[in-house]
């Protein structure tokens, strides 16, 4: 996956369906909210970016966080193919969904979906850019007995998740869900229309 080549632009409104190991959701997307996230996560999951990918950081009542795919050559590829900053329009309610930065125009890949109201975060540049619309108790069973990753807690530790992948994550944290697959759901506008 060549993150340059990934450039299509987000419909204005979209939903995507998540598979998981807990069951499914999906979240609907606003392209309007945050349009460079929108069209970063729009591309990431045509290209099939998620499957695999696991859950690394859940904190109860704080988000659930994924994003870092199960192949460590394909997180290398894409570990500094950064986004610039949307505006925050949104704020960072519960199940709103929002890329993790680590400073100004540093998104990439990773995500969060809020286990709470967060609007701490909002004047730090976490721009949501959608909700989860279906599924939220899904959301809400999201393995979560890790807790935080090292060095401050006892899940897993980003780098190593980035260079050794989802075989990391299986044999040090088992219990941990991922994502079977994610979908662009066809639009309700292009639905045939029912007799």
């Amino acid at each position: 996956m060549n993150p340059a080549a990934l450039k299509a632009v987000a419909p204005a409104v979209f939903k995507v369906q998540f598979t998981t190991t807990k069951g499914d959701f999906v979240v609907e997307v606003h392209r309007d909210w945050a349009p460079q996230g929108a069209d970063r996560f729009y591309n990431l999951v045509k290209n099939g970016f998620f499957t695999n990918a696991s859950f690394f950081r859940v904190i109860d009542g704080f988000m659930a966080q994924f994003g870092i795919n199960a192949s460590p050559a394909v997180s290398k590829v894409w570990m500094h193919a950064n986004i610039k900053d949307d505006p925050v329009k949104q704020s960072n309610k519960k199940g709103y969904i929002t890329f993790a930065t680590a400073g100004p125009n540093t998104r990439t890949t990773q995500l969060f979906i809020n286990l709470a109201d967060n609007g701490r975060l909002d004047p730090s540049g976490f721009a949501p850019f959608g909700m989860v619309v279906e599924g939220m108790d899904v959301v809400e069973k999201i393995y979560s007995g890790y807790g935080e990753g090292a060095p401050d807690g006892r899940g897993p530790e980003q780098q190593k998740v980035q260079d050794e992948g989802k075989a990391y994550l299986d044999k040090n944290f088992p219990q941990l869900d991922s994502i079977k697959s994610a979908k662009v759901l066809p639009s309700e506008a292009a639905a045939p229309a029912k007799p």
